[in-house]
């Protein structure tokens, strides 16, 4: 019996990229995920334009067999990951980013890190060696910055907390996720420190990245909902420590 994978696309005031993000990523998994069962589901957080009919055209009509649609009336990346992967009964949950800037070829690497290579969850890097990155000196700086931070409040081996292209186990999932206290963009962050500090193994997968320039985040106000995250974080952990 295969290995069953959903993988979840968030997506948030996406007409026009979800057509075409199903139009390459449909293809790629028929072609190189054979040896599991999977499906895409589209998680839509919250839309105000024509997203969520956009969805079920595509789930309804177009890709019947292996598309479908979860809607959400509240807006956060975050709240459409808890619902989608704990909602889920597939042995694996991965999600990315619907601009496709992570390069597909890394998809069997992250799923097989759990399948085959005994990680409970799976991370795609864009700052290790071999990965190979196109983005603006200012998104690089805050990257490396903010990771390095991470590094240097929780001793963490992860190098890349916030790219848009995780997987994790359903038993990791189950485990984790409750435990995560954000809906937005840090969730990501939470999600992988909360699994080191829990003894779960991280997969550090290198990436091809190539950077949006019609990106919904706003670099700025991330980063610093960010930072007030890792220092909740450190300020609960402590706490608890001292318990």
């Amino acid at each position: 019996m295969s290995t069953s994978v959903d993988i979840i696309i968030p997506v948030y005031n996406e007409e026009l990229s979800l057509p075409t993000c199903l139009k390459t990523l449909i293809p790629f998994c028929q072609e190189n995920l054979s040896n599991y069962s999977w499906r895409v589901v589209i998680a839509d957080n919250g839309s105000v334009d024509q997203t969520w009919h956009v969805a079920q055209r595509l789930s309804e009509d177009l890709y019947t067999d292996r598309v479908v649609g979860v809607h959400l009336d509240q807006k956060g990346r975050g709240r459409a990951l808890r619902k989608t992967w704990l909602e889920s009964e597939a042995d694996i949950v991965c999600y990315m980013d619907v601009d496709l800037s992570t390069d597909l070829s890394a998809l069997p690497l992250l799923l097989n890190s759990i399948a085959e290579g005994g990680f409970d969850v799976a991370t795609g890097s864009r700052l290790q060696r071999e990965s190979q990155t196109q983005r603006s000196f200012k998104r690089e700086f805050i990257s490396r910055s903010y990771n390095l931070l991470i590094k240097l409040m929780f001793q963490t081996r992860f190098s890349d907390a916030q790219c848009g292209f995780k997987a994790a186990s359903r038993e990791a999932v189950q485990q984790l996720v409750p435990d995560i206290e954000d809906n937005n963009w840090f969730f990501d962050s939470e999600l992988l420190i909360l699994a080191e500090k829990k003894g779960y193994r991280v997969a550090d997968i290198p990436v091809k990245w190539e950077e949006d320039l019609d990106t919904r985040v706003k670099v700025i106000s991330t980063a610093v909902e960010d930072i007030r995250g890792l220092l909740r974080l450190k300020f609960t952990s402590t706490k608890k420590d001292t318990l």
